[in-house]
């Protein structure tokens, strides 16, 4: 058995950081995951519970097809509890592809940085477990560190994703300020024209009251 462990700062707030790990997948950095379907979904005092299940590709060496297999796209269950009181984020992810000879049980907890709030802090671990095929210790420290290279890729993926929100926000905020100038310069035109029709209509009760005036100083 090996277990990694792993810890790592995002520069942003921990809602921001945990709306990207609802759209983590698909990205470019991690095109090892496929893709992802919510089993089932629902809230229990107030804490959001999720079952996802993870479509992947397991990129194994060739020798080990003869000991465990091969698999065109492999799958893992994945539940998550978010609680907005706590402000933390919990996923638990287990493999149910190869599961027979290969345990993999990852970890990950998103929570405000303690020392800064404006930060997320992402604690992460993995237990790796191989049995019944030979050379178990060996593929143990393979999988371990496919683990740490694909969390390092995973992280950057998350960052894309957050640089997407933060290009969506900004787009709906210029939107906003748009439409928002766009209804003054409507108002300010309104009024102009309210103003001007009001102007042109005195301007015209004017002009007949002088006629009057002077059809009354003839009669």
């Amino acid at each position: 058995m090996k277990i990694w462990t792993s810890e790592h700062i995002f520069n942003h707030p921990w809602e921001t950081v945990t709306q990207a790990a609802w759209r983590k997948y698909p990205n470019p950095m991690t095109p090892s995951i496929i893709g992802t379907d919510v089993v089932e979904r629902q809230v229990i005092d107030g804490v959001l519970h999720t079952h996802r299940l993870v479509q992947s590709k397991w990129y194994f060496p060739k020798w080990t097809h003869a000991l465990i297999g091969t698999a065109k796209s492999c799958f893992a269950s994945e539940r998550s509890t978010v609680d907005p009181k706590t402000r933390q984020m919990v996923l638990k992810t287990n493999n149910l592809t190869f599961c027979r000879n290969i345990s993999v049980d990852e970890v990950l907890y998103y929570e405000p940085h303690p020392a800064d709030a404006s930060k997320t802090l992402l604690k992460q671990e993995a237990t790796v477990t191989v049995h019944g095929v030979p050379l178990s210790h060996y593929m143990e420290d393979l999988l371990t560190s496919t683990i740490s290279s694909n969390a390092g890729k995973g992280r950057q993926g998350l960052e894309w994703v957050i640089g997407l929100i933060n290009t969506e926000v900004k787009g709906i905020a210029e939107s906003a300020a748009r439409g928002t100038d766009e209804l003054i310069c409507t108002t300010r035109r309104s009024i102009d024209e309210v103003t001007e029709s009001a102007r042109k209509g005195m301007d015209e009760i004017s002009v007949q009251a002088s006629k009057a005036a002077k059809a009354m100083h003839i009669t």
